[in-house]
């Protein structure tokens, strides 16, 4: 490729098209790719980015239906020559114990050199938090499905960039909230639609570790040099106070702890809870958000939050006094005690729904003796299992959510084959982008944050904000 064909494609990467228009959410449905014409070509996947995550749960989860789906892995991108070398090495090394015939693992420098090969069909994406929708826009533009880690965007400018680029080339791009492909969830979406449940008047949720590690990659920082990487790559459209950093291996490696390369715990956790109430409900986003929190444990240098607190109001209707049903979402997560661990409790005035065990019971919905008082029927639900839940998998980031992940790996290839939406499509990534975004502003700001749902952007004081600064 010539330097003005390489200056071209880099100009329209930094200039994708930015804007918001609908998209229509449709049901997704599990099928085979048999009998799909080109079911039996085989799809060949692209690595975006060799990082934790990509070693330990998506390449794993693509490997596990590669050979009935007939997927194969042909090439690795990432701009730090460490990590694009053993992303290699590894991939190779994995595909041999597996009995995989993928031999000589191409290394692309960037995604440039990535798309320029012409055997590459479909692409993951692993990188940074802030880099998820940019990589998403690259990989859709050049004519490849993807598999887009989450969160999908945490600035209002790269959400509304990937949607875009999304509906107007038509590329199956599944999201990395993989509770849409688990089976407990998917039975707990059915029994609220059903109305058995009754109206969700509270949820609440938890995700509580006691790891001083955690997001901390001390021995790496030491180690990693600016020559061998790509700095100005890895900031892509992010200034911090409107200026563009100067090296600091901490933000490259450690970069879920410092904004405005990650918001930290919202990124990280909150899309995976906040996602399942969008999906379970129908509703595309809040109505406002309030949160704050602190560093109270980690004095580590850290710029991003230990703990924190937020709270969603969620109805059909901007206007409460119009009568809309609404529900309220407590949220809270802290790094320095584990107590409590992942939690999502779903509530309504016959029981609730307890995501942690799986069980639906009747606790806290309204007695007889209650009811009698108040002239009303009891209201309770009958105890029941969500069986066949996924399993828990530990894995190295010990989330547990490895059964998930490759099953929403498993639909993005299946879906691939037979271009159906899937399960975790764009607009449900859109849809907790926007959550996202409204958290982050509610964090730093202390206000109190709404949509604007023509500008689709957040809102405080009556403006506008959060969207990244252009170059």
């Amino acid at each position: 490729m010539s330097s003005g064909e390489q200056n071209s494609r880099r100009d329209f990467i930094k200039t994708a098209a930015i804007g918001a228009t609908g998209l229509a959410f449709t049901s997704p449905s599990a099928s085979s790719y048999a009998g799909i014409l080109g079911s039996n070509d085989r799809v060949r996947v692209g690595i975006v980015g060799f990082s934790d995550r990509t070693k330990s749960s998506l390449i794993p989860a693509l490997m596990a239906h590669a050979k009935e789906l007939n997927f194969d892995i042909v090439a690795v991108s990432d701009i730090w020559s460490r990590r694009r070398d053993e992303g290699a090495a590894h991939i190779s090394a994995k595909a041999a114990e597996k009995g995989f015939a993928w031999s000589n693992i191409a290394k692309a420098r960037n995604n440039e050199e990535l798309y320029d090969m012409k055997n590459v069909d479909a692409v993951i994406v692993g990188t940074a938090d802030f880099q998820h929708a940019r990589h998403g826009v690259e990989a859709v533009r050049a004519g490849r499905d993807a598999y887009v880690e989450k969160p999908m965007a945490n600035t209002m400018e790269d959400a509304r960039a990937i949607l875009k680029a999304v509906q107007e080339t038509g590329k199956i791009v599944q999201i990395g909230t993989q509770r849409r492909s688990s089976s407990k969830y998917m039975r707990a979406n059915e029994f609220i639609k059903s109305g058995k449940f009754g109206d969700i008047n509270m949820v609440e949720m938890t995700w509580n570790v006691n790891q001083p590690g955690r997001w901390r990659r001390p021995a790496l920082v030491k180690e990693i040099r600016q020559e061998e990487t790509d700095w100005d790559r890895f900031v892509m459209n992010r200034r911090a106070d409107g200026k563009k950093e100067a090296w600091d291996p901490r933000k490259y490696l450690e970069f879920r702890l410092f904004w405005p390369y990650s918001s930290g715990i919202p990124d990280q956790w909150m899309v995976h809870q906040i996602d399942t109430v969008h999906w379970f409900t129908g509703l595309d986003r809040p109505r406002s958000v309030v949160a704050n929190g602190g560093i109270y444990q980690w004095r580590d240098g850290r710029k991003n939050f230990d703990t924190m607190t937020a709270v969603f109001d969620y109805g059909a209707a901007n206007d409460m006094a119009k009568g809309a049903k609404g529900f309220q979402v407590v949220y809270s997560s802290r790094m320095g005690n584990s107590a409590g661990g992942t939690k999502e409790y779903y509530y309504s005035n016959a029981g609730m729904i307890n995501l942690d065990n799986g069980k639906i019971t009747p606790e806290g919905g309204l007695k007889k003796q209650q009811a009698d008082e108040m002239s009303m029927q009891p209201n309770l639900l009958t105890e029941m299992s969500l069986a066949e839940a996924t399993p828990k998998v530990e894995t190295s980031a010990n989330t547990g959510l490895d059964g998930e992940t490759s099953a929403n790996m498993r639909n993005w290839m299946e879906c691939v084959r037979s271009r159906k939406t899937p399960n975790a499509d764009v607009r449900a990534g859109y849809n907790h982008s926007v959550a996202l975004c409204m958290t982050i502003a509610a964090l730093q700001t202390g206000q109190r944050i709404t949509f604007d749902d023509v500008k689709q952007d957040v809102v405080i004081g009556g403006d506008s904000m959060m969207s990244s600064k252009k170059e």
